[in-house]
């Protein structure tokens, strides 16, 4: 079997087209951002979650390639679009002669990134949860289409600045959000509790707690953070780009 890296994703064309028509099937539809950006950050954010808590270079690396194929299901239908992605992801995966055994773990963390059906059944798949689902951002907003009385175009736009970080110390994976009066913290919940709720799961498989902090306030958690700034024990794992 042959040892498929990101690199050889990336550039395979099969790929590219299902990231590229899985966006403008979802613009049409009137969602957020799912293109190039968004993969990007997923891959990228999953790789530094599993690398910053201690999995070897291989497991790394598929984490980035899940990352960045996560969403092609998309190019079929929105429902249930991660199963999709991951029936799509075998068969492509399978004709670029990667290993079963690896393949397995990648679906498995395309199939169950999703709240609606999916659960942390490894690594790979709980650092994609929680990853895809820090991914909240002005950024993300399509601004020729931008709507104000849409809860998901003004939450995102209220969202100035975000990261996603693992404090070692307390072992605890945080998400810290900046959010102005484009929108409110009860807006987000609205659409991010379930999601939420899916990354408490996911950094407990880890062996992890996993904290919600919108200005400067632990949301599902009862102890709070006063003060609000970066502590010396956090290592941010978040990239934009």
């Amino acid at each position: 079997m042959k040892v498929v890296t990101l690199d050889m994703v990336r550039s395979n064309p099969n790929f590219s087209k299902l990231i590229e028509t899985a966006n403008n099937n979802l613009e049409v539809m009137g969602y957020t951002e799912h293109g190039l950006r968004h993969v990007g950050y997923v891959s990228r954010t999953t790789a530094n979650l599993l690398q910053e808590l201690g999995y070897d270079a291989r497991t790394v690396e598929l984490g980035a390639i899940a990352g960045w194929i996560h969403d092609i299901g998309n190019a079929i239908n929105r429902k249930n679009h991660g199963l999709t992605g991951a029936t799509l992801a075998f068969e492509l995966l399978m004709r670029m002669g990667m290993d079963v055994g690896e393949i397995a773990a990648i679906i498995g963390a395309i199939g169950n990134h999703e709240e609606e059906t999916g659960l942390p059944v490894n690594p790979i798949s709980a650092a994609l949860i929680i990853a895809d689902k820090s991914d909240a951002h002005r950024s993300r907003v399509r601004k020729k289409n931008f709507d104000a009385a849409d809860i998901h175009d003004r939450v995102n736009m209220s969202i100035k600045k975000n990261y996603l970080a693992v404090d070692a110390d307390k072992r605890a994976i945080r998400l810290v959000i900046y959010m102005d009066n484009t929108s409110a913290t009860m807006e987000y919940l609205q659409i991010y509790f379930t999601r939420m709720v899916l990354c408490e799961k996911a950094a407990d498989f880890l062996g992890y707690k996993f904290e919600l902090v919108i200005n400067g306030s632990i949301i599902n958690r009862q102890d709070r953070v006063a003060a609000r700034k970066p502590l010396k024990s956090e290592k941010e794992v978040s990239e934009e780009g």
